[in-house]
């Protein structure tokens, strides 16, 4: 068994999970990454007719470049909430600032737990822990960053909002994230039946991965 041969994979996969299914009470669990250096690429976009009559989007595979952004986004796990930020940086310190922001947010005594994979930015942040003591950060077991499930939300943004798009500016880049961020937390996506069934599918894996680590 995975457990017997890799006792840090339960344990801190353990620890995560448990935090998804039975978090503690009144606390706010985030999950947090970062996706770097995303592209301003402008480039012509339109409708073009196939060989057999369809119509489909099509796009030039010629472009201009424009400047990368970095973004920063923390997902609220209980409500599905996102918090996004922009920076020209992925430095520790672009990190702390999104931290300290959605630290600032909640009333000081109540406890946040964060999920992090083991990118260089979320560590050696002890001195930024020690002035937040209600913070804690869990980190996820060496390649299993899929546990993190803020990477969902990007793999949807980057459908939703970057495949096929075009970017006169970073600012046009930026503008689009924000858009998209706000429009996905006021408008949470609704389960289909074969989602909702898959979803209880995950949650049953989950269940029993929680249940062998205790």
């Amino acid at each position: 068994m995975v457990c017997q041969h890799r006792p840090a994979v339960c344990c801190k996969g353990g620890r995560i999970i448990g935090l998804y299914l039975d978090p503690p009470a009144n606390a706010l669990v985030l999950s947090v990454d970062e996706k770097p250096s995303i592209q301003a690429l402008e480039r012509a976009t339109g409708y073009v007719q196939t060989s057999s009559g369809k119509i489909v989007q099509g796009l030039k595979t010629t472009y201009k470049r424009h400047g990368t952004v970095n973004l920063f986004a923390a997902l609220e796990v209980a409500t599905g909430f996102i918090r996004g930020k922009t920076t020209q940086t992925k430095k520790r310190v672009d990190f702390q600032a999104l931290m300290s922001e959605l630290v600032d947010d909640q009333p000081a005594d109540r406890q946040i737990h964060v999920i992090l994979d083991n990118y260089c930015t979320h560590k050696k942040n002890e001195t930024w822990l020690a002035t937040h003591p209600n913070v804690t950060f869990h980190f996820t077991p060496t390649s299993a960053s899929w546990l993190n499930q803020v990477e969902i939300w990007f793999g949807i943004f980057t459908r939703k909002a970057l495949s096929g798009a075009s970017f006169r500016t970073v600012e046009h880049l930026k503008q689009a994230i924000q858009d998209f961020t706000v429009a996905y937390t006021n408008a949470p996506p609704r389960l289909s039946g074969e989602n909702a069934r898959s979803r209880a599918r995950n949650c049953d894996i989950l269940s029993l991965i929680y249940a062998i680590r205790h």
